[in-house]
């Protein structure tokens, strides 16, 4: 468990380095990290580490985007984000019930395209910029502003974050779990009810 703690607190540290070099923006795994806390905590309450992280961290870079670039996200963006947050970990609850890798990086996936088609149809929605049509849509999806690298490149550097940290807290605590002689933590089956004994090895009373 501290393992897995520190893993969710590196990666996100991670999230503030974007404030420092502006070509990492993305890069950091957004919802792979509520998405991990699901997945391997298994008390809920430990759920609150990644998502509170991830709030904070949250409120740190639109502090730092205010202060110098004059710019502060929406009481609604901050909302869409956390309920972004709160559908990766429910993924993760659902991955939780029958690890494998498969499912890993279908779920993880899966969380980068919800926070991806969420964030980006909000911002299409309030920018003024976008025509409020099906091609401003694409357009907030795809291109973005001109004067900005292309949506799509964040989209991207997102997806890579969360599969990257997916599969590396995944592998990591699964060597840890080796190192210690502790059953596999993936491809567990909750299915421990006795196998049925075939028919024909049945006696007859």
């Amino acid at each position: 468990m501290p393992v897995a703690i520190s893993l969710i607190l590196l990666a996100v540290l991670c999230r503030v380095l974007p404030t420092m070099d502006l070509s990492l923006s993305n890069l950091s795994p957004f919802t792979a990290i509520a998405f991990c806390g699901a997945v391997y905590f298994r008390k809920p309450w430990f759920w609150a580490v990644s998502f509170l992280a991830l709030e904070l961290s949250d409120l740190y870079v639109n502090y730092f985007h205010a202060r110098e670039y004059g710019f502060t996200w929406s009481a609604s963006g901050f909302i869409l984000r956390s309920a972004c947050f709160g559908a990766a970990l429910f993924i993760g609850t659902r991955v939780a019930k029958n690890k494998s890798w498969l499912s890993l990086l279908n779920g993880s996936l899966l969380s980068a395209v919800i926070f991806y088609l969420v964030t980006n149809t909000q911002s299409w929605a309030a920018d003024a910029f976008y025509a409020k049509t099906l091609a401003g849509w694409w357009q907030a999806l795809t291109v973005g502003h001109p004067e900005y690298p292309p949506t799509i490149f964040f989209f991207r550097n997102t997806l890579f974050g969360d599969l990257m940290f997916t599969g590396l807290f995944s592998g990591i605590l699964e060597w840890v779990a080796h190192r210690k002689s502790e059953p596999s933590l993936l491809d567990e089956t909750e299915d421990t009810e006795p196998a049925a004994v075939p028919a024909e090895a049945e006696v007859d009373e």
